[in-house]
């Protein structure tokens, strides 16, 4: 079965939500899903809704020019998306393992949605875990000298696979403001939640040092102002006394593997709608 999505914003005003319905029903067309959701101070409405494509009496090259006269008249902004669409997929690493593996696995099982193409490194130590998927494995060694001059390359080859969507895997690298602009709300990073509390190195130590009762991780869009993208996932993790640092290191790392995962799932099945610097996640 293949399906069609359409992802809405727009101000708040009646009768938004019965345009959007009629025009599926009176195309013949079957809706599977549909979420909204009205952020109440700024008067924006947001709607996810999917529907089956069999039977539907408007051809899919058409769908867009035909909803554009309710979009014009409600000044939204759209995007419609197809189940039969797989995105391509790149991954970024440096030296941490963890996130790389279970999307490799998580890929590999069928269970994210996307066509992985290859994994990005500035190192060569998780080629292997790579080649061990199968898949392509590119090194990319980089300095403060030779940023830019490898960001090209590294973008040249992103264009040449058709790269949708790249995730930064614990890749310790900062992307220019030139390279995040090219993939626009397409870039999902991870990190651990002690920002800004406890920034640089060694964030878990010094957490400790602190007494922490809560760790946790955050995935998010990456902008041009680092790690203050609009945020998709979070999760925490309580920590007592018991807790060693290197027992804090594992909890951290289960939870930006999973949460990582979780924010991956939902951009690939169009399942964010991003607005200013924060996200509406549809179930």
């Amino acid at each position: 079965m293949e399906t069609a999505t359409l992802l809405i914003s727009c101000p708040d005003r009646k009768g938004i939500l019965s345009e959007v319905t009629g025009f599926i029903s009176k195309n013949n067309g079957n809706i599977i899903n549909a979420d909204q959701h009205i952020d109440s101070q700024k008067q924006i409405f947001f709607m996810r809704i999917e529907w089956d494509l069999n039977g539907f009496q408007i051809e899919k090259e058409k769908i867009k020019e035909a909803f554009k006269p309710i979009a014009d008249k409600f000044h939204m902004d759209f995007s419609l998306h197809f189940s039969s669409e797989v995105q391509n997929v790149a991954i970024f690493v440096s030296k941490y393992d963890h996130c790389l593996y279970e999307l490799l696995y998580r890929f590999k099982a069928g269970e994210l949605k996307g066509n992985l193409k290859m994994v990005i490194s500035n190192h060569e130590d998780l080629k292997p875990i790579a080649e061990m998927f199968g898949v392509p494995f590119f090194h990319f060694p980089k300095n403060k000298d030779n940023k830019l001059e490898v960001e090209k390359e590294e973008l040249k080859i992103l264009r040449e696979n058709s790269i949708d969507l790249i995730i930064l895997a614990r890749y310790m690298q900062i992307l220019s403001d030139n390279f995040v602009k090219q993939y626009r709300n397409r870039i999902i990073n991870i990190h651990h939640s002690f920002l800004p509390a406890f920034v640089g190195a060694k964030p878990y130590h010094r957490a400790y040092e602190r007494g922490v009762k809560i760790i946790g991780a955050t995935s998010h869009y990456v902008t041009e102002e680092l790690d203050q993208g609009p945020i998709i996932e979070q999760d925490v993790v309580r920590i007592s006394h018991r807790d060693s640092v290197e027992d804090m290191i594992r909890k951290g790392r289960d939870l930006e593997k999973l949460v990582l995962a979780r924010a991956v799932k939902w951009h690939l099945e169009n399942k964010i709608l991003v607005y200013g610097n924060k996200t509406v996640i549809f179930e």
